[in-house]
C-alpha cells in the first residue's frame, strides 16, 4: 500500500494548508513539462495527484488512515510470526548441536579409557623388564643358582605374557597412537571430526579449517616442533576438546515473545481535547481503560503499554488507541488548529470592522481588515488545541462575504453604475 504522506513529503499529522503547499511545490518540480527526458515523470505526477486528492478531503483521508492502520497491524502480526519461527529454528539447531557435542564427549571418554588401558599394558611390560633385570643381577652374584634364576625369569616372562602376544599388542597400540588414528582404527582429520558433530554446513567447514590452521601454527614452525605433546593419541582429543569448548557454550535464552497489540478507537469531543482529560474506552473483551489526550488530535495514536492481549508464556501486548473527533456544527479540527467561518456583510468587507466570533471557549474579538475577500483567513494564535508541551495551535477564522437577506436599491444602483457606467 502506497504511503501518500511520503509521496507528498509531509508528516501524518500535517494540516490541510501544509498538504496543499507541499502538493504545489512538488507539482512544479515533477511536472512532465519540466521533465521531458524522464519517461516516468507522467506516472509520478499522476501518483502525486491521487495522493493529494485523498489527503485534501477529510473523509477520504480518514478512510485512508484507517485502512493503512489495518495494513500496518497485519504486517506487525506477520513479523511476530516470523520471529517465532526463527526462534523455534534456532532452538532446534541449538538442541541438535548439544546432542552432537554430548555424543562426541562420550566418544572422547571412550578414547580416554582406551588410552588408560594402553598405559596399563605399558606399565606391565616395564614391570616385566624390571624383573628380568633383577634376575640378571642375581645370576652374576651366584653362578650356582644361575639355571634356577634363568628358569624363574622365564616363568615370570611367561606369566606376564601367557599367550606370548601381550608385548606385540602393546606395540600395536603404541603404533596406532603414534600414527594419529582414532579409537576405531580409522584416521580422522579436523574436517571429518567437525562434519560428524555439526554436519556438512559451510559454517562447519570454516570452523574445521580454522582449527586446523591453529593446530599447525601451534605445533610446527619451519618444520621444527614448538611443543612436545604428552602422547600422539592426545592430539585429536585436544582438537576435539578445543572445538567443544568453543562451540558448546549454553546459548542465551531467547527474549520472550510479545503478544500482538490491540487496536481501538476513541471518539472524543473538542472540549475533551481542550481540557486534556482522559476519556474511557471499552475494549472488545469488556475491559474499560482510560486514554490520556495530552497533545492528541484527529488521527493521533495513543499507545498504552501492557494493556493489550495476555497469553501464557508471552509478554503482554500494548493497546493502540486512535483518536477520532466528533463532528461539530461550527468547528473543524486541522492538526492543532481549530477552524471556523465568520460571515460578514459587503460593506464590512469593503470598509473593514471589528466584530466577535464564537470560539470553542467563548466569544473572541476579531478585526476584519478593509477590502477582505471570501476565503481570506485570520489566525488567532494560542486558541487552538494544546500540543502537550505547553503550546497551543491557533483559531483560524475564515471570512465569508454575505449579501443582505433583502435586495437594497442603493447598492443595486451602485453595482449597476460600476458595471455599466453612468447613464441618464
Amino acid at each position: 500500500m502506497r504511503d501518500f504522506y511520503s509521496i507528498l513529503g509531509v508528516k501524518r499529522d500535517a494540516g490541510a494548508d501544509e498538504i496543499k503547499a507541499a502538493w504545489r511545490t512538488k507539482a512544479k518540480s515533477i511536472h512532465p513539462d519540466q521533465n521531458r527526458d524522464d519517461p516516468n515523470a507522467h506516472n509520478r505526477f499522476a501518483e502525486m495527484g491521487r495522493a493529494y486528492e485523498v489527503l485534501k478531503d477529510p473523509a477520504k483521508r480518514s478512510r485512508y488512515d484507517q485502512q493503512r492502520s489495518k495494513v500496518e497491524a497485519l504486517e506487525r502480526e506477520q513479523t511476530i510470526m516470523q520471529q517465532r519461527n526463527a526462534a523455534r529454528e534456532a532452538a532446534e539447531k541449538a538442541k541438535q548441536a548439544k546432542a552432537n557435542a554430548e555424543r562426541i564427549l562420550a566418544e572422547l571418554a571412550q578414547a580416554e579409557a582406551e588410552k588408560a588401558k594402553a598405559e596399563a599394558a605399558a606399565a606391565a611390560k616395564a614391570e616385566a623388564a624390571k624383573a628380568a633385570k633383577q634376575a640378571k643381577s642375581a645370576k652374576t652374584e651366584s653362578k650356582a643358582e644361575a639355571p634356577k634364576a634363568a628358569s624363574a625369569t622365564g616363568e615370570t616372562a611367561s606369566k606376564a605374557s601367557p599367550d606370548g602376544n601381550a608385548g606385540d599388542g602393546a606395540k600395536a597400540q603404541a603404533s596406532a597412537s603414534a600414527s594419529g588414528t582414532s579409537a576405531n582404527g580409522k584416521a580422522e582429520g579436523p574436517e571429518e571430526m567437525v562434519s560428524r558433530i555439526f554436519g556438512d554446513s559451510p559454517e562447519a567447514a570454516v570452523a574445521a579449517e580454522q582449527l586446523k590452521r591453529d593446530q599447525d601454527a601451534a605445533d610446527i614452525n619451519d618444520g621444527i616442533p614448538l611443543r612436545n605433546t604428552s602422547s600422539p593419541l592426545l592430539a585429536p582429543i585436544e582438537l576435539f576438546s578445543s572445538l567443544v569448548r568453543r562451540l558448546r557454550g549454553t546459548p542465551p535464552p531467547p527474549p520472550p515473545e510479545k503478544a500482538p497489540d490491540v487496536f481501538a478507537e476513541a471518539i472524543v469531543a473538542i472540549s475533551d481535547l481542550l481540557e486534556q482529560k482522559a476519556v474511557p474506552v471499552t475494549l472488545t473483551d469488556g475491559r474499560e481503560v482510560r486514554v490520556p489526550l495530552s497533545g492528541a488530535t484527529e488521527g493521533h495514536v495513543v499507545k498504552l503499554k501492557g494493556q493489550g492481549l495476555k497469553f501464557q508464556g508471552l509478554l503482554r501486548g500494548d493497546l493502540a488507541v486512535t483518536v477520532r473527533i466528533q463532528r461539530h456544527e461550527r468547528f473543524v479540527v486541522d492538526g492543532l488548529d481549530i477552524k471556523t467561518v465568520l460571515p460578514i456583510t459587503l460593506e464590512n468587507a469593503v470598509l473593514g470592522c471589528e466584530t466577535d466570533v464564537e470560539g470553542p471557549e467563548g466569544p473572541v474579538k476579531v478585526t476584519v481588515p478593509p477590502w477582505s475577500n471570501s476565503d481570506q483567513v485570520i489566525r488567532i494564535e494560542a486558541l487552538g488545541l494544546p500540543d502537550g508541551e505547553g503550546g497551543r495551535g491557533a483559531l483560524v477564522v475564515e471570512l465569508r462575504v454575505m449579501l443582505w437577506e433583502k435586495p437594497d436599491e442603493k447598492v443595486t444602483d451602485l453595482m449597476r453604475l460600476m458595471r455599466e457606467g453612468l447613464y441618464i
